[in-house]
């Protein structure tokens, strides 16, 4: 079996994001899915030690997996800080078998704002694996929270 080779900074690709709704207008959540590959498979943390330098809370590294929001005021995307980061922080992708290539699927379930200002969004997104390689950066397309 030929075994496969990539970079080992770690490229993503946008998949879909799917909208979740209750009984309301509006998407409560929404369904994130990017791929990913890495040649040497250190994608994710060790939730229980890596909370020191470079990995720390309020540090550039503690989320690995990095999203942007954005609102379309005025017809122009405006970056927008939500209360509740839509950042998180991956576990270890390969924690038996590491230094292996690996390519896969990431699902992340985001908790939208039920009452939005705006309805019309999109998200950025990157990853750094454990040396702190970042991936290249995927946007959503616009995303539109209100029921048709």
């Amino acid at each position: 079996m030929k075994k496969e080779s990539f970079s080992d900074i770690p490229q993503i690709g946008f998949i879909s994001f799917i909208n979740v709704f209750d009984s309301g207008q509006y998407a409560i959540k929404g369904i994130l899915a990017i791929s990913y590959q890495d040649g040497n498979g250190d994608i994710g943390l060790n939730g229980s030690s890596d909370t020191l330098d470079p990995y720390q809370k309020n540090g550039p590294y503690y989320y690995n997996l990095v999203i942007t929001y954005f609102e379309k005021q005025n017809g122009v995307f405006k970056e927008n800080d939500p209360i509740i980061p839509f950042s998180a922080r991956m576990p270890l992708f390969t924690p038996n078998d590491p230094n292996q290539p690996i390519n896969g699927t990431i699902l992340d379930t985001l908790t939208l704002n039920p009452h939005p200002v705006y309805d019309t969004v999109k998200f950025e997104v990157f990853i750094y694996d454990r040396a702190l390689n970042k991936s290249n950066v995927v946007s959503t397309p616009e995303i539109i929270l209100k029921r048709k």
